[in-house]
């Protein structure tokens, strides 16, 4: 496949043409080439256009941990076919190398197998309703078929859970998954989960260093995308995957749940039990038909659903950041909510692994959704917990009641979920939640969801809210509250900008208070050895700093999938001899001292930038 000389301008600059030329030769996609065309003949006569493909042919988008995600747009700065193939070649040539060296894919389970390792080695694929996820999935099937390998491609549409479940389920030796998660409408992703011995506590998690590395290179070595070997020996699973993931899931939440709700439907003749009210939003994306089959199956009744958000819709109509945390996302499931007369409003993400729940119009923070389900969680199945370091202490706290062994770790799941071979829940801010990891090695929005509406009913069954239940937490552990500053660039220079100001001057004081710490992961933090956290206490290197003040603190972290600098702020406040009178007068004052400290950011933010 070529593209004569003359399909492109003369005028078009070198050596830019020279990288046009080539990407066009061995792009496979008609369309994704076409697209490039159009675009350089607009770089003639309009800056604009010439500094889109510019920043298209600038870098190629970067393989990191977990793999891809950018913008849908032809050349090698995008998500589109040629990139896909060139990923897929790259995680099936490290397949081929790993197992052949290790003879790790040697599962057991349903499409597993035996003898030659690499030919065995198994690849499940699954992908959301996102322009072009699909064709994804499929392409990443083709080639990892066409390189040898097995290649299992989920029955449609589904939440990110259950991708992450079937990798566990079916032994597989890797998993992809299609998603741009919460990103807005034009960006798609490719996300890679890692299978491994039975022992492994990553073994279904989202890979870690250094085979990120060793996979970008791989990825690097692929050759031209048009040359790539595809084959159609994949094969699609039926809807059991997802049948096996509903019945797994609600076995292990209602084992969890209060003990009055474990069978929560009624005897025959007996009147209805008390359940509380649900109104849901699946932000157009994949969550929906799951839920409400794990809703149904746990005997609730069916949440209420926000009509013009229910089914899938890769444009995000009604909401330009499709991510519940973002200001108005929730809007329309809230004035539902009031409509209703719910109990408890919830959101999930487009690919369903964040979950976002109100109660009574207030918003919880993911702070606060992790304290309820992990106090749940602990009260049934003691054991090591895990958060990461800008997510609330009051996890720390709350295990150093129960007497369990508290980890704390960089941001992400691929991080929590490795935190202890023995793990029993893990949570970050960012309104993820694993409550089963034996099940799904990852974040689960929705066994959360399912897992809060039954937190709720057995309190609504008390006369009592969510609301309630978290100052009885307080009354134990103390008030945690918990605030983000997010500041979005256009120019993502600029983030490291502030970042090096912010550690060559720190602040001495904050909101008229000293700084009495500091830590800098840059500095303080050790590479990681085959992605295990080195000991306790002691984090992998990375872009984190933060300032203590007192048992408070401030995180700045530059986000890891948008153009933003994040920052997360803390405070504590003890609640005096665990009275629960004395739990409001606590918490006012802690919001006090967090709007304090979230004037004093912004005003330190607009300095740094």
């Amino acid at each position: 496949m070529t593209v004569p000389a003359t399909a492109l301008p003369p005028e078009l600059p070198d050596p830019l043409a020279g990288r046009v030329r080539a990407w066009l030769a061995d792009d496979p996609d008609a369309a994704d080439r076409a697209e490039l065309t159009r675009l350089c003949a607009e770089a003639v006569r309009d800056p604009a256009a010439l500094d889109e493909l510019d920043d298209r042919f600038r870098a190629p988008l970067r393989f990191g941990t977990a793999g891809l995600r950018g913008p849908l747009r032809a050349g090698p700065g995008g998500m589109n076919t040629a990139v896909v193939r060139r990923a897929a070649a790259g995680l099936a040539a490290w397949l081929r190398a790993t197992a052949a060296g290790s003879g790790a894919a040697t599962g057991s389970g349903p499409g597993a197998g035996g003898g030659n390792p690499a030919a065995a080695a198994l690849v499940v694929i699954g992908y959301d309703a996102r322009h072009r996820s699909e064709a994804f999935a499929l392409d990443s099937a083709r080639v990892v078929a066409g390189a040898g390998l097995r290649a299992l491609v989920l029955p449609g549409p589904l939440p990110t859970p259950v991708l992450a479940f079937a990798v566990r389920h079916l032994r597989a030796d890797a998993g992809v998954m299609v998603t741009a998660s919460h990103n807005p409408a034009a960006d798609n992703g490719y996300k890679v989960y890692l299978g491994g011995a039975e022992p492994d506590p990553g073994r279904g998690a989202q890979l870690v260093a250094p085979a990120d590395a060793d996979i970008e290179r791989r990825i690097a070595a692929a050759g031209p995308a048009a040359a790539i070997p595809l084959a159609e020996t994949w094969r699609r699973l039926d809807g059991r995957i997802v049948e096996d993931y509903v019945h797994a899931a609600v076995a292990a939440v209602l084992d969890l749940a209060p003990t009055a709700d474990s069978a929560p439907t009624a005897d025959p003749g007996e009147p209805e039990p008390v359940q509380a009210i649900v109104a849901y939003t699946p932000l157009h994306g994949v969550g929906a038909q799951t839920l409400a089959a794990v809703f149904a199956a746990a005997g609730l009744a069916a949440a209420t659903l926000v009509d013009e958000q229910a089914a899938p819709d890769p444009d995000f109509p009604t909401v330009p950041w499709p991510n519940p945390e973002e200001a108005g996302a929730m809007d329309r499931a809230l004035a539902l909510g009031e409509r209703i007369g719910a109990d408890l409003v919830l959101a999930t993400d487009p690919d369903a692994d964040r979950c976002a729940v109100a109660v009574g119009g207030r918003l919880l923070t993911g702070d606060e959704i992790g304290l309820l389900l992990a106090d749940q969680v602990l009260r049934r199945r003691p054991g090591p917990v895990a958060t990461t370091l800008v997510s609330s202490s009051g996890l720390r706290a709350l295990a150093r009641c129960a007497g369990v062994t508290y980890r704390e770790t960089l941001t992400g799941f691929k991080w929590i979920m490795r935190a202890d071979p023995e793990l029993v829940f893990g949570y970050e801010e960012a309104l993820g939640y694993a409550l089963v990891p034996d099940l799904v090695r990852d974040k689960d929005g929705i066994t959360a969801a399912l897992a809060v509406a039954l937190i709720a009913t057995a309190a609504k069954r008390r006369g009592r809210t969510l609301l309630d239940l978290l100052d009885e937490l307080a009354a134990r552990i103390g008030v945690h509250e918990t605030g983000q500053r997010s500041v979005r660039f256009t120019d993502v220079t600029r983030i490291a900008t502030a970042m090096r100001r912010l550690r060559s001057q720190p602040p001495p004081r904050l909101a008229d208070r000293a700084v009495t710490g500091r830590r800098d992961l840059l500095s303080d933090g050790v590479l990681p050895a085959e992605g295990v956290l080195p000991a306790e206490g002691v984090l992998p290197a990375a872009d984190v700093f933060v300032l203590f003040l007192g048992d408070d603190r401030v995180t700045f972290r530059p986000s890891g999938t948008e153009p933003k600098l994040k920052v997360y702020l803390e405070v504590v406040e003890p609640v005096a001899a665990g009275a629960a009178t004395a739990v409001a007068a606590a918490r006012e004052r802690a919001r006090s001292r967090l709007a304090e400290l979230t004037v004093a950011i912004d005003d330190l933010i607009a300095r740094l930038g």
